[in-house]
């Protein structure tokens, strides 16, 4: 089988299979990139729970539920809106991930819901973690847009600019007319010309963690490094979006559903700045624990931003308050 993918205008020309063997066993490349995402993101998240002087173990044990979650949520999330291929053949919805099919966005979703809850039994900050949690998320899905490479899917509609992307017609997912009636042929087969739209969410991406970890460093309130992930994911995500050729659409519509996301995600996160910057200066949430029925009130932590130039980092400081059990 012919696998070369070609991008004739830089001059590169690449030859990845889809899987390889280990011990007898197939292998998906998409699942290996999917598995570095997950470690990449991790490692990140890990060592900067480290720098800023938090309690790394509630990481570890949030990135547990995190990934088992998350993979739940990306398939759901892609199932439902592509219901028409497993309206016959639900199994499929289990037995055919090795063949792709996760959307990032049902992932985050199931992520977020998890570390609300997570906060909530922990009785730590969700914000403090969601800023800590969103630079590895989004290093992660720079790494994980890569197995869409492998998989010949997650592409634009034709093009002939500079980054434009050459893969053979039969083994592409997502083909359309347009598409078709611009092939051109290459060693006598049939290539379809697109948009590189992964190459491109994985270079937003990239400039977006940095642009992270910058405010990780400087941020002035709880959430904005969180917010800042939000707002700058959906407004690269609605430009790739608007170009790839597979969206999943609203159901009786054209209106991909990852626009609606992106905007909403964009929208929340710019009035929680406002929030922040022009109500709420000091950046608290009331984060006390509900009293039980008997009027004692538990052990609490506060988790405090304190700048410390050495880390190079705004590190949180844990402070422990004892109340009496016997406070009513």
């Amino acid at each position: 089988m012919n696998t070369t993918i070609r991008f004739p205008y830089l001059g590169l020309e690449f030859h990845p299979g889809q899987t390889f063997n280990l011990f007898g066993i197939s292998v998906a490349y998409y699942g290996i990139c999917i598995g570095l995402a997950m470690f990449t993101g991790a490692f990140i998240v890990y060592y900067i729970a480290h720098r800023t002087k938090q309690n790394v173990e509630d990481y570890l044990d949030f990135t547990i539920l995190a990934i088992i979650f998350s993979i739940i949520g990306a398939r759901l999330y892609y199932c439902i809106f592509n219901w028409e291929l497993y309206a016959d053949n639900p199994v499929k919805i289990i037995t055919g991930i090795r063949e792709g099919g996760l959307a990032i966005y049902g992932g985050i979703i199931a992520a977020v819901i998890t570390l609300i809850v997570f906060c909530r039994i922990r009785r730590c900050s969700f914000w403090i973690m969601a800023d800590t949690a969103c630079a590895g998320l989004c290093l992660g899905q720079a790494v994980g847009r890569w197995g869409n490479f492998f998989n010949r899917e997650a592409f634009g509609g034709y093009t002939d600019s500079i980054f434009a992307m050459q893969i053979p017609t039969a083994q592409a997912h997502g083909v359309t007319r347009e598409l078709l009636l611009n092939a051109r042929i290459y060693n006598g087969e049939s290539y379809i010309q697109v948009h590189p739209t992964f190459l491109y969410e994985s270079i937003w991406n990239i400039a977006l963690f940095a642009i992270i970890l910058f405010v990780i460093k400087h941020k002035k309130f709880r959430g904005q490094a969180f917010a800042t992930y939000l707002f700058g994911y959906g407004l690269g995500r609605t430009w790739i979006e608007l170009l790839r050729t597979d969206s999943l659409l609203i159901p009786g519509t054209t209106i991909p559903v990852s626009v609606i996301v992106s905007v909403a995600a964009m929208a929340f996160a710019a009035v929680y700045v406002c929030y922040r910057l022009f109500w709420d200066r000091n950046g608290l949430l009331p984060e006390d624990p509900k009293v039980p029925a008997d009027g004692s009130r538990p052990s609490r932590r506060i988790l405090r931003h304190k700048k410390d130039v050495t880390a190079g980092f705004s590190v949180i400081e844990e402070v422990v308050e004892e109340e009496s059990d016997n406070k009513k």
